[in-house]
């Protein structure tokens, strides 16, 4: 009895392993990587079918109705899919980034355009490094009038995004750049002082004050120091997104967006542009300090 009574014991706590041991197989770091179920339209698909812009329905308690580029790991997952196509996918998140997988063609329909048109683009003369961004005024985090004048003398790093965005790999780390960036020009004792981080919703209607400042503690924490959030209004936007090739568009009551993150001098000029997401934090706080040392009187000339 006791040699079976043994046996037995060694067989539960055998199975309790194996079981340990498969559900951590099953779901990497403890469960962090997120899966929903999503429907949309196919906009386009890259040549290399590793990236696909779908406009897709909302997906409950993650994301609005939103038009994004997102990722395929595995380029096979869009073999025959075409432009126009109504899909089903699941949409995968980890901490750092997101793709989709288990794409299924439901049906084949034409695109509509993309509204919410401004100048056309071959119209638009793009700043570039040097030249000064125009005037732009914007509704800051407590509801009060901020516009980017306001910070001549300063450098100034502004970047765009918007609070109900949860794909990892866009807003949320534009946010976690600006926090670890912020935090490297800090603790640089003998580095400039006069510099502000700017991150700018395009969403306004949604992001009020209160959302917004809410949202602002999830990265700068309880310490504001040099880093405002604001909204920025859906003229002042169509005046400033082609001049920096930003493009925000309503896509059928969802957003279409890309990326950008610019640096200015202390003379409100374009000392940097960082396009999409491959950026880090280093290279933004090293753009930040290089351009606060910009001596005002003297186009690109820093300090000694």
């Amino acid at each position: 009895m006791k040699l079976s009574l043994l046996l037995s014991l060694l067989l539960f706590l055998t199975r309790g392993i194996l079981c340990v041991s498969s559900r951590a197989e099953d779901s990497p770091a403890a469960g962090a990587v997120q899966s929903h179920p999503a429907r949309g339209l196919v906009r386009s698909v890259a040549p290399d079918r590793k990236k696909a812009v779908i406009r897709h329905e909302a997906i409950p308690d993650y994301m609005p109705a939103m038009t994004m580029e997102l990722n395929v790991r595995d380029s096979g997952e869009l073999e025959g899919i075409k432009t126009g196509d109504t899909i089903t996918f699941r949409l995968l998140a980890d901490e750092n980034t997101h793709w989709i997988d288990t794409v299924r063609r439901v049906a084949a329909t034409p695109a509509p355009p993309l509204d919410g048109g401004s100048a056309p683009r071959d119209r638009i003369v793009e700043l570039k490094a040097g030249d000064e961004l125009p005037e732009v005024e914007l509704q800051s985090e407590k509801g009060a009038p901020v516009r980017i004048s306001d910070f001549r003398g300063q450098a100034v790093a502004f970047t765009f995004i918007f609070t109900r965005c949860p794909l990892p790999d866009f807003c949320p780390l534009m946010g976690r750049n600006f926090a670890k960036a912020r935090n490297l020009l800090l603790a640089d004792a003998q580095g400039p002082t006069n510099w502000q981080f700017l991150s700018i919703s395009f969403d306004a209607d949604y992001d009020q004050p209160t959302i917004l400042a809410r949202y602002a503690r999830n990265y700068r924490g309880s310490r504001a120091d040099r880093w405002l959030f604001a909204t920025a209004s859906t003229n002042t936007l169509a005046a400033l997104a082609p001049r920096l090739d930003l493009m925000i568009g309503r896509d059928a009551g969802s957003f279409s967006h890309n990326l950008r993150t610019v640096v200015l001098d202390p003379r409100g000029r374009i000392h940097r542009q960082f396009d999409g997401n491959q950026w880090t934090a280093d290279l933004l706080a090293a753009a930040v300090h290089e351009a606060a040392l910009v001596q005002p009187g003297h186009l690109g000339s820093p300090k000694k």
